[in-house]
């Protein structure tokens, strides 16, 4: 298991919310569409029950443009 692994959505909906990203609109199935406040980059989260798998969380980071290290302190 990677440093990745075991995080549900609210713990990583937390974490983007306190680097500055909120809900903007609600995607395709069951996922969100998440909007940065300042820079407006967007980031589709899926919202399921489990754990997101870790190359999920690993493109959802990339794609929001968070360090990996960042969003582990945050």
């Amino acid at each position: 298991m990677g440093r990745l692994s075991g995080f549900k959505y609210r713990e990583v909906a937390r974490r983007l919310r306190s680097m500055g990203f909120e809900f903007d609109r609600p995607g395709p199935g069951s996922h969100e569409v998440w909007r940065h406040t300042v820079s407006g980059r967007k980031v589709t989260l899926p919202h399921h029950p489990r754990e997101m798998a870790e190359g999920t969380l690993r493109a959802i980071l990339r794609e929001a443009g968070i360090d990996l290290e960042q969003f582990l302190n945050e």
